[in-house]
C-alpha cells in the first residue's frame, strides 16, 4: 500500500471547498502520482454533489460520468486519479458506514469535517477502513500514527 503525501496547498483547497459547500457535502477527485510505494497528491478536481434535496447534507454522489471526466482531466495533465475527497458538514471527520461500504480499494480517501461553515480537520484513509492519518490546516505534514495505534 502506498504512503500518501498531500501538499499543504491541496489541504487548503479542500478546506476552502468545504467552506463553500457547507451545509452540504462537497466532493471531488484527488489527482496524483503513485509508484507503488509512495502516492503523492498533485491536484484536485472538485465536483458537484449529484445528490438531490436534503440528502446533500449527509451524502455525496459522484456519477460514472464524473469519474470518467476525472480520468480524462488527469490524463490531460499527466497524473492519475488516486483518490476521492469529501466533506462532512457538522459531524467529525470520521468514517461513516456508507463511506466504508462504497470505498474502492485502490483509492485514498480524505474526509474533512466542516463545523458551522468552517473546515477544521481532515483524515486520510484507505478501504481497509482504518484512519491512517489525521491532518489539520495548520500542520505542514499529516500526523501519521503507527499501525499498532490504529488497531
Amino acid at each position: 500500500m502506498s504512503h500518501l503525501t498531500i501538499p499543504s496547498r491541496l489541504r487548503a483547497q479542500i478546506h476552502q471547498h468545504g467552506d463553500h459547500s457547507y451545509p452540504h457535502e462537497g466532493a471531488g477527485l484527488l489527482l496524483g502520482n503513485d509508484d507503488g510505494r509512495r502516492r503523492e497528491g498533485v491536484a484536485l478536481l472538485p465536483l458537484e454533489n449529484r445528490r438531490e434535496g436534503e440528502a446533500r447534507r449527509t451524502r455525496y454522489h459522484l456519477t460514472a460520468r464524473d469519474l470518467a471526466a476525472g480520468e480524462a482531466e488527469a490524463e490531460g495533465r499527466g497524473p492519475q486519479v488516486v483518490g476521492v475527497f469529501h466533506l462532512h458538514p457538522d459531524p467529525p471527520a470520521q468514517l461513516s458506514e456508507t463511506d466504508r461500504t462504497l470505498a474502492l480499494p485502490w483509492f485514498s480517501y480524505i474526509i474533512t469535517s466542516v463545523q458551522g461553515g468552517r473546515a477544521l480537520e481532515s483524515r486520510l484513509w484507505r478501504a481497509e477502513g482504518r484512519i491512517c492519518a489525521s491532518m489539520t490546516q495548520e500542520r505542514r505534514t499529516p500526523r501519521y500514527r503507527s499501525r499498532a495505534a490504529r488497531a
